[in-house]
């Protein structure tokens, strides 16, 4: 394999969860969902040599503007998610089913393209973008491709909804399915859109404009707020009272689904406001021989399967926890208290922030020394670089996974509506965090593990621990919904997350082991150990605030949303502060290396 440094113009997906995407983000922007079994692979290419300090400057600049994108994304996309629960409940059967014909188009287009988008488009862009015509010709051409292939695969699938719904589900009724068809009818399109999303998003990322292609999922996020605000006034917020499949409308239908489809329109077209200014003459042009898409799709032909595999394992868990819904509905007083696929997508939402903020980022920048390792044959030094990765990202993770248990019960109730079943839908959903919160730290060393052989250019072994986790996974997924009943579908599956996020670290832990030598492994369990226990000590103190809260006792972190969202921002200080100080007094060193400056501006944490 060749160590020659080359440009990395691949720019690292955000991960997402679960067996559908965050909700607040569209497919695009979370760029390649994870099955439950675990992350799918990141393609990433190794770095050039060290940029002079202007141009690390800029690349400094971009990324501050694409993270501050991506924040303010994720902020809006928790208020969109707990409004949405106030709308149509979050343990209902509506809500289920329009998760279902929500989610199925962002997999389906990460399943047909978005590999295609993120892997081989675009090192054709950056080598197109510099000729002579800075890439116009190629990119009208590319996008003329994108528009004409994925309008075709958009009406073909929305011609299908039926189909799929009934494909994609599990022991539905008549009026679930004829519901969820309403639904992907409306939805379905949003394949297109994602489509010209992707590619003009990396059109721009090719040109030096980062932050359009990550600022845009905010217009989609402000629009689903406006019209989420608007269900609500014309149709009032779900009271747990009524029959939902009974009394659903036309109206409503077109509001929630149309709303949810003109947001990602919106998201893709305003992309064509910087795209204007890039000056580049766009235009519609056919033609498409000669592009260079085969031999770059070969190159990145095992990401593309490995993509493959876990979406596919994604539509498959979907189907087996859709049964949840068919189940509520049987049940006489409405199963408030039983999870289905939209509170299990939720809990995966809020346990997934942390590893996405910082076990990505700061994966992202070792990479590039790791890149820089394999590049210039000094192999030794891969092992100090993920030792320190791993143990620096063991502070933050390790705390909210025990942050996210203590507090899973006022998380859950922040995201369950204000019907007057809340609690108990926010009990329900409180479940799952714990469960998925469980095996947050080994999805974050996963995540870190096989980051070392992208860096050597190694996508093939990923594919297959993907491969092997997603098998394994289904079936233990498979084997498990023939024994328990199909009401705790979704507490058995968040379960199964997490027993195959420690088996997917282990099998990484293994393969890097056998192939650069052991990384410091003693060192790196040892910080997992006594970070672990500072945690579990800032959990009680934290246990100890909830209770005088009402946390255990039906009281006021039960009472409303606004008093969850007070007790999970009391009690999380508390914790934190004692977090800290118990590090501080341990003398954990990693401590110093992730705080850095801040700790150093502290009294408290000066070191004497």
């Amino acid at each position: 394999m060749s160590t020659e440094p080359r440009p990395n113009p691949i720019r690292p997906p955000m991960p997402a969860y679960g067996p559908g995407t965050n909700r607040g983000q569209s497919a695009a922007t979370a760029y390649v969902p994870e099955t439950a079994t675990g992350s799918l692979p990141i393609v990433e290419a190794p770095q050039a040599p060290a940029r002079p300090p202007e141009q690390q400057r800029s690349h400094s600049k971009a990324y501050a503007l694409m993270a501050s994108g991506t924040m303010v994304s994720r902020v809006l996309g928790f208020v969109r998610t707990a409004m949405l629960a106030v709308a149509i409940g979050s343990t209902t059967t509506v809500a289920d089913i329009f998760e279902k014909a929500n989610v199925i188009p962002t997999i389906i287009f990460m399943l047909l393209a978005g590999g295609i988008f993120n892997v081989v488009l675009v090192p054709q862009l950056i080598k197109a973008s510099k000729a002579p015509d800075r890439g116009s010709d190629y990119t009208s051409r590319l996008i003329t491709l994108t528009v004409v292939v994925m309008a075709f695969f958009a009406i073909l699938l929305t011609a299908l909804a039926g189909p799929l719904i009934g494909a994609l589900t599990k022991d539905w009724t008549d009026p679930m399915l004829a519901l969820g068809t309403a639904f992907a009818y409306w939805c379905l399109p949003q394949v297109f859109f994602y489509g010209v999303y992707a590619v003009v998003g990396q059109v721009l990322n090719a040109h030096g404009h980062f932050g359009a292609y990550m600022w845009a999922p905010v217009v989609n996020n402000v629009v689903q707020l406006i019209v989420i605000g608007a269900y609500i006034a014309l149709f009032g917020a779900y009271n747990g009272s009524t029959d939902q499949l009974a009394t659903w409308t036309p109206q409503q239908t077109l509001l929630l689904a149309g709303g949810s489809t003109l947001g990602i329109a919106l998201q893709a077209l305003v992309l064509f406001l910087p795209l204007a200014r890039t000056k580049l003459a766009i235009r519609p042009k056919f033609g498409w021989r000669g592009m260079g898409l085969r031999h770059v799709g070969k190159i990145a032909a095992w990401t593309l399967a490995s993509m493959m595999v876990g979406n596919i394992a994604s539509l498959l868990y979907a189907r087996l926890v859709s049964v949840a819904a068919a189940a509520r509905a049987a049940l006489p007083d409405g199963g408030a208290s039983v999870p289905g696929e939209y509170a299990l997508n939720t809990s995966q939402l809020i346990t997934v922030l942390p590893h996405s903020i910082f076990a990505l980022s700061l994966a992202t920048v070792l990479f590039n020394d790791l890149s820089r390792a394999f590049a210039d044959g000094e192999r030794e030094k891969v092992a100090p670089i993920l030792s320190r990765g791993l143990r620096g990202t063991a502070i933050p993770v390790v705390f909210f996974s025990v942050g996210f248990i203590v507090l899973a019960g006022p998380i859950g109730r922040l995201f369950s509506g204000t019907s007057a079943d809340g609690a108990a839908a926010g009990a329900a959903i409180g479940q799952l965090v714990v469960l998925t919160a469980l095996g947050l730290p080994f999805k974050s060393i996963h995540f870190f593990l096989i980051r070392v052989f992208f860096a050597e250019e190694d996508t093939k072994t990923p594919m297959l621990i993907q491969s092997a986790i997603a098998g394994i996974g289904l079936v233990c997924a498979y084997t498990m919904a023939a024994v328990i009943p199909a009401t705790q579908i979704a507490i058995g599956m968040a379960l199964l997350y997490g027993v195959t996020n420690v088996l997917s670290a282990v099998i990484a832990h293994v393969l890097v082991v056998r192939r650069y030598g052991d990384y410091g492994t003693a060192q790196v369990a040892d910080t997992y150990v006594r970070v672990g226990w500072m945690a579990l000590l800032s959990g009680v103190v934290g246990a100890v605030a909830l209770g005088l809260m009402g946390g255990y006792s039906n009281g006021y972190a039960w009472s409303s949303l606004s008093a969850a969202l007070v007790t999970i921002a009391v009690v999380g200080s508390v914790m934190l502060v004692a977090y800290l100080l118990l590090l501080r007094a341990a003398r954990v060193a990693e401590l110093e290396e992730f705080l850095g400056p801040l700790t150093r501006r502290i009294p408290a944490f000066r070191k004497r």
